[in-house]
């Protein structure tokens, strides 16, 4: 089983991006994720058997969900989805299934390393119909469920874990 959740963020204007801010985001939150998948799926290969779970973000594929600042950050996310639809269909042969979840705001370090002002905070809360931030055990239930026997039939699909 392998669970993809390495990333990085920080925010610049895409007027503003240097290429170098591009490569790094790009190379830590989607070369990241398909060096390690690929690794793994070699290995889970000659089992027959295996569970990869990539982490992306709710920004990565929901209309109308992006972030200033984050165009770096948004094309990362939004190419683990496409990425990890791919790879599902060529690994199913092999015994592997590979899922996304795309977590909302979840109360993280990462989320308050942003050091989002309040007014933008607030905003960003009132949005999300259950008017909470997500907890980390909510996405662990859904790493859990991905990795289990009864997800044996779930491959290519992304879970958006938002709050609506």
């Amino acid at each position: 089983i392998l669970v993809n959740n390495a990333g990085i963020y920080f925010s610049k204007p895409a007027l503003l991006l240097s290429e170098e801010d591009w490569d790094k985001m790009l190379s830590v939150n989607l070369k990241g994720q398909f060096l390690c998948a690929q690794r793994a799926a070699r290995e889970m290969a000659k089992n027959k058997w295996g569970r990869i779970i990539n982490i992306a973000s709710v920004a990565s594929g929901q209309t109308g969900i992006g972030i200033a600042g984050g165009a770096h950050y948004t094309a990362s996310k939004g190419g683990i989805i496409g990425m990890s639809e791919t790879l599902a269909i060529e690994w199913a042969p092999l015994g592997i299934t590979v899922n996304v979840i795309g977590p909302g705001a979840i109360d993280t370090p990462m989320v308050g390393a942003a050091q989002i002002p309040k007014a933008a905070f607030d905003a960003m809360i009132s949005r999300i119909p259950l008017n909470r931030m997500g907890r980390p055990e909510e996405i662990s239930a859904t790493v859990v469920f991905l990795a289990s026997d009864e997800a044996s039939y779930v491959t290519g699909a992304t879970f958006f874990v938002d709050g609506g």
